[in-house]
């Protein structure tokens, strides 16, 4: 989990059912190390009790604007200064209706006036509310002034009816409480990511593969979305959900996941070549279930495309980031593939350890560049890999950007 320490969200809680889910994301913003200030309005209270987030957030709950403790010292003009982000969720018609219209008649809307900091809404509420021209109307204001809309799920409402309204599950909200805190480097810019292992089919119950599980390459393709970016990610068969903001294409062979980045490669600009590609494949599928035998069974290979090489035939300005997975001769294998397939920057990392490479949550990295230069990562969680990973990106970038211009 990429770590919110040092920053401080401030939680606005309206007065929806969806006010008990609020509670959730009070838990999972502190456990990512954030302080969280939770600001109520009164019809929120109604349905959650302010005791519940101030025991979750450690921190007394806001709620009255003429608080005589509070406003001594000018309460909500501290609110707001405090603030690194806003999140409203959930975000009622009426509260979306105030804010649109700079309405300020309660604690949370003095405060959204009062804030500098990003802010965010969640909007929550019957399908037939939120289709309703008026609502669809002010969330057009408010994007307009710069605010955030994240849009509800669909499903089964508390009220009864099916459709658009749900608030977003607590993971989706956490996603984008971390992309407002984050600089938008890539924004603008569409990023391709591959992930994962292929499965090279031997007979409809069978196939060769390899153990990765794509969770460095997911981790980098959130990462480059809460830089802004339009991320595409290509990946072989696994588990993992998709990261929130990403636009997923799923395959299975190597030649699969070839025609899959063509397909994406045009118009990208930042390329991470993540996926563990099969190196070979059988020469022959057998359409049947293959029966076992008196002997040893042989299985003819044959080299499956390279698809750095095919692709970085036409690298052009792309900036593109490859994976030397290796058990010995770490270094010097990612030497080779640096300097072979002309990447701008390669990740180094052993995938003989326990700790770190395939199925591990955690890696131990060396990032080499095109210039000769390196940095050694210690173990990390992967998803703080993928953010050195990225950030170095940018670095490398903007000194080509300086050389250029």
């Amino acid at each position: 989990m990429w770590r919110l320490d040092g920053k401080t969200v401030l939680l606005g809680v309206s007065g929806g059912i969806a006010a008990y889910k609020s509670a959730e994301v009070t838990r999972r913003l502190v456990e990512a190390g954030a302080t969280v200030r939770v600001v109520m309005t009164r019809n929120a209270a109604e349905f959650v009790s302010p005791l519940t987030f101030q025991a979750l957030s450690g921190h007394p709950v806001a709620w009255d604007t003429f608080d005589l403790s509070q406003e001594a010292q000018i309460g909500h003009i501290r609110l707001a200064d405090s603030a690194d982000v806003v999140l409203v969720a959930p975000a009622t018609a009426n509260v979306l209706a105030k804010m649109a219209h700079g309405l300020a008649d309660d604690l949370l809307t003095t405060v959204l006036l009062a804030t500098r900091a990003p802010i965010l809404v969640a909007p929550a509420m019957n399908v037939n509310m939120f289709e309703n021209p008026a609502v669809q109307a002010n969330l057009a204001v408010l994007r307009g002034h710069g605010v955030r809309v994240i849009d509800p799920d669909a499903g089964f409402l508390a009220c009864g009816y099916e459709g658009k309204g749900r608030l977003p599950d607590p993971e989706v909200l956490l996603a984008e409480v971390r992309r407002a805190l984050t600089p938008r480097d890539f924004a603008g810019l569409k990023v391709l990511v591959s992930a994962g292992p292929n499965r090279e089919p031997l007979d409809p119950v069978r196939f060769l593969s390899n153990r990765s599980t794509g969770k460095m390459g997911f981790a980098l393709a959130a990462a480059a979305w809460r830089r802004g970016a339009d991320v595409v990610l290509v990946c072989g068969p696994t588990q993992l959900p998709t990261p929130h903001g990403v636009r997923r294409v799923d395959v299975e062979t190597a030649l699969e996941m070839l025609e899959a980045m063509r397909r994406e490669w045009a118009d990208s600009s930042i390329v991470f070549m993540c996926a563990a590609v099969a190196d070979y494949r059988p020469a022959r599928t057998s359409a049947q279930k293959i029966r076992k035998g008196e002997g040893p069974l042989v299985l003819e290979l044959e080299r499956n495309p390279d698809i750095l090489q095919e692709l970085g035939r036409e690298k052009g300005a792309r900036f593109v980031v490859g994976f030397a997975a290796e058990t010995e001769d770490v270094l010097s294998g990612a030497e080779r593939k640096l300097r072979e397939k002309k990447l701008d920057l390669v990740v180094a990392n052993d995938v003989g350890r326990k700790d770190a490479g395939f199925a591990a949550d955690t890696n131990a990295v060396t990032l080499l560049d095109a210039s000769g230069a390196s940095e050694s990562l210690p173990l990390l969680p992967k998803d703080e890999v993928a953010e050195r990973i990225v950030e170095r990106v940018v670095e490398l970038r903007a000194a080509r950007a300086r050389a250029a211009g």
